[in-house]
This record gives structure tokens, C-alpha cells and sequence, in this order.
């Protein structure tokens, strides 16, 4: 592997560190301590990468692992992240339309939120990070089957917990 450079190596991983942190702590300036630490910890490590086939895998693997450690400590609570400004890129929306939107968003945020952090961390990684099987079962430290067992019940799990609040109201 050739030298590790910082700056195009290390920090194009900050965004994807920090959801990842953000998901598992649910704190974001406990995420950006973590992504902060974890930039360090894989730096100071630069001579021993040689091995690695990923840093990013690697470096996402460091992330959580101090994430959950962190987590652990603080024995954290799922507290709601801070939404986002949702500008709907459809115009023709009438503002009773995007406030159900923005509603039916928050909801899911909430929901996602209530998941073990296993579900919540594989399902990070693979539906909004984009991740293969392959690569979050090497980042979770799992078997790709796992993987797919914990991404659907996941999934199911906020199907269920959605369609019965959109439903009844609960």
C-alpha cells in the first residue's frame, strides 16, 4: 500500500465517520469528539496500515468501536437527532404537503432512533452510506448473513412500528 496521505486519504472519511458516530451516540458534538479521535488514532497508526485492504473500512471499524465504547460509558440515551433543514426540491407542494413530509420524516428520525444500536449502525452503513454486505459485515465485525438477518429486521421493525402510528395514531 502506498504512504497514507491525510488530507486525500483520512479526511474525505470525515462526513461518513461523523453519521456513523452521530447514529450510535446520538450526540453531535460527543460524534464529532469521536470522528476527531478517530482521525488521530488511524494517523498515529499510518506505519501499521500496510495490511489493511480498506482504511476507509478500517477507519469506519475505529469510529464505531469508539462510538459504542463511548456509548457504553455514558450509558446514552436515544435522544431525537436535530433535524435538518428538509427544503423539498418540489415547488408545487402546498405548505400543508411539505409540513406532512417534514412530520412523516421526523417520525421515521424517531423511530430509526428507538432501533438497537446494531440495527441502527448496519442500517447506516448499508442504506445511507451505501455500503456492500461485504464491507459492513467487516466493519461490524459480522457474517454477511448477520448482516442481512439485523438490515431486516430493522427494516421490519420500522415498517411495523410506522404503518401502526400512520395507522392508529399510537
Amino acid at each position: 500500500m502506498r504512504d497514507l496521505d491525510f488530507r486525500q486519504d483520512l479526511l474525505p472519511l470525515k462526513d461518513k465517520l461523523f453519521r456513523l458516530a452521530l447514529r450510535i451516540t446520538l450526540d453531535r458534538p460527543e460524534a464529532e469528539d469521536i470522528v476527531e479521535d478517530t482521525l488521530v488514532r488511524v494517523w498515529n497508526k499510518r506505519e501499521d496500515l500496510g495490511q489493511v485492504d480498506s482504511v476507509e473500512a478500517y477507519c469506519l471499524t475505529v469510529c464505531r468501536n469508539l462510538a459504542l465504547d463511548r456509548s457504553e460509558r455514558k450509558e446514552a440515551q436515544n435522544l431525537s437527532l436535530q433535524a435538518a433543514a428538509y427544503d423539498a426540491p418540489d415547488r408545487a407542494a402546498s405548505p400543508q404537503e411539505r409540513l406532512e413530509r417534514e412530520e412523516r420524516l421526523e417520525r421515521v428520525k424517531q423511530l430509526f432512533d428507538q432501533l438497537p444500536e446494531r440495527q441502527r449502525s448496519v442500517m447506516q452503513l448499508r442504506d445511507i452510506e451505501g455500503k456492500t454486505y461485504k464491507e459492513v459485515a467487516e466493519i461490524m465485525g459480522m457474517s454477511e448473513e448477520n448482516v442481512k438477518v439485523t438490515l431486516f429486521r430493522a427494516r421490519q421493525t420500522l415498517r411495523q412500528k410506522y404503518k401502526k402510528i400512520d395507522e392508529y395514531g399510537l
